[in-house]
């Protein structure tokens, strides 16, 4: 980055991060192999809810009773509805700078050389760009039979309460990874073997709690890797990263993109 493109702040705008962004994109540039792991904040910032509140409810409701396998098997008509609602949300959002900056970075290395594993199912980094993106946790905008092998892509067009298998008649379920269950083995499987060999590890917007995708961090800090954290707030990874930009995502990652080149 030429000195003229550097970011300059009047000393009562200046952002808590800045001082420690040459630090960060000193270790990204020297990176050959890049992970990154994303969570709820980098979709915050496009409107997105993150769900999970401070009392522990989604959008008032239990996580046992529309995120569980018993949760569906119990209510299927409330989960519809809950994810129904979160995918009818989804039809007005946008990636916001941070997903832009990721497509960037990835531009910049070659081939596997950079991979991309998030826990949200919104796709908006697909929408993105992101050609290599490890859906944890799977995709809103897929569904599957809770019966047979049928899956479908249905985007976010309007379903039932009660969507029914177009091949066998059983309850349709959304795509997605609900507490309880296995992470798709060979999703998994990539990921790991990424952070294994990746010289630096961006993790973005992720409370680091939920596991085993947060595992990933000590994975990466056991390979000797550097973590570089970009959250509005301390995780409880913050103590393994070696640089944490605190503040917004669309704010720090294209400024840690752009010095990084």
């Amino acid at each position: 980055m030429a000195d003229s493109d550097r970011p300059t702040w009047a000393n009562s705008d200046r952002p808590s991060w800045a001082d420690d962004l040459p630090r960060a994109a000193a270790i990204l540039r020297r990176a050959q192999r890049v992970a990154v792991l994303t969570g709820a904040g980098i979709s915050a910032e496009s409107g997105v809810p993150t769900f999970r509140a401070s009392d522990g409810l989604w959008e008032g409701h239990r996580i046992e009773d529309v995120a569980t396998p018993r949760g569906f098997a119990r209510d299927p008509r409330l989960v519809w509805r809950f994810y129904n609602a979160r995918r009818a949300n989804l039809r007005g959002v946008q990636p916001n700078p941070a997903h832009y900056a990721l497509v960037e970075l990835e531009r910049r290395l070659p081939g596997d050389h950079f991979t991309l594993a998030t826990q949200n199912v919104d796709t908006l980094h697909t929408l993105a760009g992101s050609q290599r993106v490890l859906e944890l946790h799977g995709n809103i905008r897929r569904v599957r039979c809770s019966r047979c092998d049928y899956r479908a892509d249905r985007q976010l067009e309007p379903l039932p309460d009660l969507p029914e298998c177009p091949e066998c008649g059983a309850l349709l379920r959304p795509d997605i990874v609900w507490f309880y269950e296995p992470l798709p083995e060979a999703v998994w499987e990539t990921a790991y073997l990424a952070v294994s060999q990746c010289d630096c590890l961006l993790v973005v917007g992720t409370s680091a709690v939920v596991h085993p995708a947060a595992g990933l961090i000590e994975l990466a800090k056991h390979h000797d890797a550097a973590v570089i954290e970009v959250n509005l707030d301390q995780t409880a990874a913050s103590h393994l990263a070696d640089v944490s930009l605190l503040g917004k995502a669309g704010q720090i990652l294209p400024q840690l993109v752009a010095a990084s080149a």
